[in-house]
């Protein structure tokens, strides 16, 4: 692994996308990246504002409207562009998802765990509120804080580095296309291929849970109404 291919998925919410983008940017990295924002179909207003982020900070943007009729969400087509990139760079390929922000360090982190954990697929962050606890999709680390631990079950893509080792093993051109999120798949397709996922429980990021899709809030706020929309309407197929 030579350098990081960081990437940010985004889908409006631009107010924290831009939290994320800046924190990324401000990273203390020591080895070459490239850092890119894939705007899935995000309004008008938003994409104008993203544009003018990618001038002022000079990260690339990919505007998938350009490439891609097919509806939100198009995670798919993004981790499949951006795992060709990164196994074409000798890249970890470092997810950094739009409602999340990193620690100067974060990145470095990751990337030193992953390179000194043996068989590593999977190097992830734990996800923290602004206050420091941990919280949502990491609340089964709870009592394992400071610790690094090969997880047997899956990782989430909120703040994970995947590395190129494994990504030679599995083509994305595999996964469910009806699907709309990979991290579970991912995670166990590792497993199964003989490497290991490591949890980084002394690496905390601020995770504003769902910040990206403000529809799944109603998980907590009307559980009824968010089930009805995730079978009716076939959303957030995992």
């Amino acid at each position: 692994m030579k350098s990081l291919h960081i990437i940010t998925p985004v889908k409006n919410s631009i107010d924290f996308t831009l939290e994320t983008i800046e924190a990324v940017l401000k990273s203390e990295l020591k080895v070459p990246f490239t850092y890119t924002v894939y705007n899935d179909f995000s309004t008008p207003e938003n994409t104008r504002r993203l544009e003018e982020a990618a001038h002022k900070y000079h990260f690339e943007l990919v505007n998938l409207a350009d490439i891609t009729t097919h509806p939100s969400p198009n995670y798919l087509l993004v981790l499949q562009k951006s795992q060709q990139r990164a196994i074409a760079e000798d890249a970890g390929l470092l997810i950094v998802e739009s409602d999340v922000v990193v620690k100067k360090d974060t990145l470095q982190r990751l990337f030193d765990g992953a390179l000194s954990n043996p068989k590593c697929a999977i190097a992830a962050a734990v996800t923290a509120d602004e206050k420091g606890e941990i919280n949502y999709p990491y609340l089964h680390v709870k009592g394992k804080e400071g610790q690094v631990y090969a997880e047997k079950k899956h990782c989430s893509f909120c703040c994970s580095l995947l590395t190129p080792e494994f990504l030679r093993e599995f083509d994305f051109q595999q996964l469910d296309a009806s699907k709309n999120w990979f991290d579970v798949t991912i995670s166990h397709e590792a497993l199964n291929v003989g490497f290991k996922n490591y949890v980084f429980a002394n690496l905390l990021v601020w995770h504003r849970p769902h910040g990206s899709r403000p529809w799944k809030q109603l998980k907590y706020k009307n559980p009824l109404k968010y089930y009805w929309l995730k079978f009716t309407k076939g959303l957030d197929k995992i």
